[in-house]
C-alpha cells in the first residue's frame, strides 16, 4: 500500500500529465473497489450518492458521516482518494481549515470547498467570504506535510444563478487564494466550458454524466481545455436506476427477467477481491 503523501504527489501528477484526467466517484467501499478495478486512476467521494445510501437528500450528511465513509474508501484502495467536502460543513473559516485538516486525517489527498451556503434565501455566500474560505481551506492544505490537492467549487448554476461573469470571477480569485483546481458544476455548455479553460490557469474539473448536460467525449471536453472530469452522483444515481427498475418489476409485474441482466455471483466476489 502506497503512503499517503506516495497517494497525493502521484494525484497532483495525474493532474498535470498529458491525458484527461477522469475521476471514479463511489460512494462506498464496494463501488470504489469497483472502480479501481476497472483502472480509474484516482477517487473523489460524491456528497450526494453517499446521502442516497444514508436514504437521505444531499446536503443532509453530517462531517463525521462523510469523513468515516471517505476513510473507509480510502482504507480499501491504493488510489488516492480525495472527497466532496460540501461547504467546509461550517460558515466560518476557521471550520473550513478544520474540515480541511480532519480530512487529511482521514488518509485523504484532496477536497473541494463549495461557495454554497445552505441558506434558501441567500444560497450562494457573499463574494469576500467566499473567497476567504478558500484562502483558509489552502492555508490548511498547505500547512499539511504532503501536497494536498484543493478545489474551489462556484456553484452558481446549481443554484438558478447561471451568471458566467460571476462565475468566473468566483474562480479566478479562488485561485489566486490557493486552490489547486477550479470547478463550476452545471457549467454544460461548450462555449462556456472553453471560457472557464481559458480565463484560469489551473485545472478545471467539468461535471458531466446527468440529464440535460451536453453529451461531450472525454476527448472534446479535453479539447476544450478541461483538465479533469467527474461524474459526481451519476454512478450512483445508475446503480439506484438499476434497482429501482429490477424491485418495480417484481412488485409491479410478478416477472424478474432483470435478473438476465445481472452479474453473476462470482463475478462480483472476483471484483471485490476478498
Amino acid at each position: 500500500m502506497p503512503t499517503q503523501a506516495e497517494k497525493a504527489e502521484a494525484f497532483r501528477a495525474l493532474h498535470q500529465g498529458s491525458e484527461v484526467l477522469v475521476v471514479g466517484n463511489p460512494w462506498d467501499v464496494g463501488s470504489a473497489r469497483i472502480l479501481a478495478h476497472l483502472g480509474y486512476a484516482a477517487l473523489s467521494t460524491t456528497s450526494a450518492g453517499l446521502a442516497f445510501a444514508l436514504g437521505r437528500r444531499d446536503g443532509n450528511v453530517t462531517r463525521d458521516e462523510a469523513l468515516a465513509n471517505a476513510k473507509a474508501i480510502a482504507d480499501a484502495t491504493n488510489l488516492p482518494v480525495a472527497a466532496d467536502l460540501e461547504n467546509g460543513y461550517g460558515h466560518t473559516t476557521a471550520e473550513v481549515a478544520e474540515t480541511i485538516r480532519l480530512a487529511a486525517a482521514a488518509g485523504l489527498v484532496g477536497g473541494s470547498i463549495e461557495d454554497a451556503s445552505r441558506d434558501p434565501a441567500h444560497p450562494i455566500y457573499e463574494f469576500q467570504q467566499a473567497v476567504d474560505r478558500v484562502a483558509a481551506a489552502a492555508a490548511a492544505a498547505r500547512a499539511l506535510p504532503f501536497p494536498f490537492t484543493l478545489v474551489g467549487r462556484a456553484e452558481n448554476y446549481l443554484y438558478g444563478r447561471p451568471d458566467l461573469d460571476d462565475t468566473i470571477k468566483r474562480l479566478q480569485a479562488y485561485e489566486a487564494a490557493g486552490a489547486d483546481v477550479l470547478f463550476a458544476p452545471g457549467v454544460t455548455d461548450a462555449e462556456a466550458i472553453r471560457e472557464v479553460c481559458a480565463a484560469v490557469k489551473k485545472p478545471v474539473n467539468v461535471l458531466t454524466g446527468f440529464k440535460g448536460s451536453e453529451p461531450l467525449s472525454v476527448s472534446e471536453l479535453g479539447a476544450l481545455g478541461v483538465r479533469r472530469i467527474s461524474i459526481g452522483s451519476g454512478f450512483s444515481r445508475a446503480a439506484y436506476t438499476a434497482f429501482l427498475h429490477a424491485a418495480r418489476e417484481v412488485h409491479d409485474d410478478g416477472t424478474f427477467t432483470f435478473a438476465e441482466r445481472t452479474m453473476y455471483m462470482s463475478e462480483l466476489a472476483d471484483l471485490f477481491g476478498n
